[in-house]
C-alpha cells in the first residue's frame, strides 16, 4: 500500500485509483452508518475521492493515509448531513432511501439507528473499521477519552436495544403460543 501512495503522490492515475478499490468497502461502511442513504454515501465517497486527489499531496506521512482519507470522508459526510436537514428544515421531503440487503444487515443497521451520529460513528470506526481509539481521535478530531467514552455509551444502548428487541420477540412468541394453545382447545 506504501508503494501505491507513493505513486498517487505522483499524480499516478492507475495507483490512486487502486487505492480507492482497496478503501472502497470501508468507506462505504462510515459513509453508509452516518449518512443511512446509499445515494448520500455514494456522492460523499465520490467527493472524498475527488478531494483527496487533488490534495493527496499534503499527506505528510504515508502510514496515515486511509486515517486521512476517513477523516475527509467523515467530513464530507457531515456536509451532506447538514445540506439535507437544511433541504427538509426548508420544506421538502425527503427521498425514501430503500434497500434490500440481507437481513442480519437490516437488523444490523436497525440497532445502529437507534444510537446518536457521535456513537454510530465511533461503533463503525471501532468494530467494522478495525481502527483503535487513538485513531479514531485523531479522525474525528476529539479527545481520545471522549472516544473510549462514547464506545462506552454505545455499547450501553446497543444492549438496551438488543434487549428490548429480545423481549418484544420473546412476547411475541409467548402470544403465538397462547392463541395456538386456544385454538386447539377449539377444535
Amino acid at each position: 500500500m506504501n508503494l501505491l501512495i507513493r505513486k498517487a503522490k505522483k499524480h499516478d492515475r492507475a495507483a490512486f485509483q487502486e487505492l480507492m478499490e482497496q478503501q472502497g468497502k470501508a468507506m462505504y461502511k462510515v459513509a453508509k452508518a452516518i449518512l443511512k442513504n446509499d445515494e448520500d454515501a455514494a456522492d460523499a465517497m465520490q467527493e472524498t475521492a475527488l478531494v483527496c486527489w487533488e490534495k493527496i499531496d499534503t499527506l505528510k506521512k504515508d502510514k496515515y493515509f486511509q486515517t486521512w482519507l476517513m477523516r475527509i470522508l467523515i467530513n464530507n459526510c457531515n456536509a451532506i448531513w447538514r445540506q439535507r436537514a437544511r433541504m427538509i428544515a426548508g420544506g421538502e421531503v425527503p427521498e425514501a432511501a430503500f434497500s434490500e440487503e440481507g437481513y442480519a444487515n437490516a437488523e444490523w443497521e436497525q440497532f445502529l439507528n437507534c444510537l446518536d451520529e457521535k456513537y454510530r460513528t465511533v461503533i463503525v470506526l471501532y468494530y467494522v473499521q478495525g481502527f483503535k481509539t487513538r485513531e479514531i481521535a485523531e479522525i474525528l478530531e476529539i479527545n481520545e477519552n471522549t472516544v473510549r467514552g462514547r464506545l462506552v455509551t454505545a455499547r450501553k444502548k446497543l444492549e438496551v436495544q438488543y434487549r428490548s428487541a429480545d423481549n418484544i420477540i420473546r412476547q411475541a412468541e409467548f402470544t403465538e403460543k397462547r392463541l395456538f394453545c386456544m385454538a386447539e382447545r377449539r377444535i
